[in-house]
């Protein structure tokens, strides 16, 4: 009887130093949860016959270190959660390891290929807020980003209130002398061509300021005036709208002026904002990953593009989850259903954006548990040289 109860904690103990090797080969491994070899006594009736590895426990809910990488499209989780991602054949796997990037058509996939999980841009919700899109696979738009005509410029000046009344009484944008001042901004029309709408300032009255269009070296027939009070607060509507026509193969071009804030006081005129919304076409140049899970592209004009939002899932049994590989996981009966959140919202925890996490390997405690479980190998080995030994000295004895 020896021998078997020595040999099953042979065995029981090969269980464990392989767990324990597998902790240390991952020690190093983004998003790996290190695991515990739990052993029971075997019985015959009530004669006891031995040891044996009964489970493994998941350390899941510990969370490892976070580094910084500083890939845009690197993330880490502080606290509950697991990304969500579906391989080729349609089977959804839980992770940690937040190691993401795009294929060919745009997908947001993980380190193994498998499509990331979330929700599609925003959309106009009830009242005007914002809603969350579908959920499912996360895609990044390929190609250029269309342009956007211009249809708002935002100006705040101060209008001298020293200026005078032109010496030339009729405009002319040729004439310096029929104008006090200018000012140019940059407008797109409906394919992204870039030009210039210059304001000239006419003092026209006390209070009042003249405002004069010119379009591409063009004068407009449409003018403002901006009236002010003694104080030099304008008293006018702050609002205008100028039509500059149909720019060459483009969409009519209307703009609509706000003035608010423009003030008439003594002193230098100065311009304190001066721009027009709308933007040219632009090439993709990178993705990253928000803090709030959001995944915006950037684009060579500046612009920015949210494609969707990173979904985290939670479960209320988390060592529940039955483990594929070193770093993935699968629902099951005992995990519960996922809980699927945004990130830093219900159960989920926060991500971290442009990092890592780390294995939660604690190196000290697997060297201790490795020297434990060779003591205990030589022990069991030891009782089956000795049970050896004593059955070649009951075979002499016979």
């Amino acid at each position: 009887m020896s021998f078997e109860i020595a040999l099953s904690g042979i065995n029981a103990v090969n269980s464990q130093l392989t767990g324990i090797s597998n902790n240390i080969a991952n020690s190093g491994t983004y998003g790996f949860k290190s695991s515990r070899t739990n052993f029971a006594s075997t019985y015959a009736g009530a004669q006891p016959t031995g040891s044996q590895a009964s489970s493994t426990t998941q350390s899941i809910s510990r969370g490892g270190g976070v580094t910084s990488t500083g890939r845009p499209m690197d993330v880490a989780i502080e606290g509950q959660g697991f990304f969500i991602t579906k391989d080729s054949s349609g089977n959804t796997a839980y992770t940690r390891v937040g190691i993401f990037g795009t294929d060919k058509d745009g997908n947001v996939i993980d380190s193994l290929g498998r499509r990331v999980q979330g929700y599609g841009p925003s959309t106009a919700g009830a009242a005007g807020a914002a809603a969350l899109g579908a959920f499912g696979d996360l895609k990044v738009p390929q190609g250029q980003i269309a342009a956007k005509a211009s249809d708002t410029v935002n100006y705040v000046a101060n209008m001298s209130a020293g200026w005078t009344a032109p010496a030339t009484a009729t405009f002319n944008k040729n004439d310096q002398t029929s104008y006090n001042s200018s000012m140019v901004t940059t407008v797109f029309d409906s394919l992204g061509n870039v030009h210039n709408l210059t304001q000239y300032f006419v003092k026209s009255a006390a209070n009042a300021v003249t405002v004069n269009y010119v379009f591409d070296g063009a004068t407009l027939p449409t003018t403002t005036t901006l009236t002010f009070d003694t104080f030099g607060k304008m008293t006018s509507a702050p609002g205008a709208t100028i039509n500059c026509g149909t720019p060459p193969g483009a969409a009519a071009l209307s703009l609509n002026f706000n003035y608010a804030g423009t003030t008439s006081f003594a002193g230098e005129p100065s311009t304190a904002v001066n721009s027009a919304n709308g933007y040219a076409s632009g090439l993709m140049t990178g993705v990253k990953i928000e803090d709030n899970g959001e995944i915006s592209a950037t684009y060579s004009n500046g612009q920015k593009q949210p494609c969707g939002t990173l979904a985290l899932a939670s479960f209320i049994n988390e060592n529940g989850l039955v483990q594929t590989n070193n770093t993935s996981w699968l629902e099951s009966p005992a995990s519960g259903a996922a809980v699927l959140n945004r990130p830093g919202t219900g159960l989920a925890g926060k991500i971290v954006a442009g990092s890592l996490e780390q294995s939660n390997v604690d190196m000290t405690s697997e060297l201790v548990n490795l020297m434990a479980s060779q003591r205990t190998y030589q022990a069991n080995t030891k009782v089956i040289s000795t049970e050896n030994q004593m059955m070649q000295a009951l075979m002499q004895a016979i």
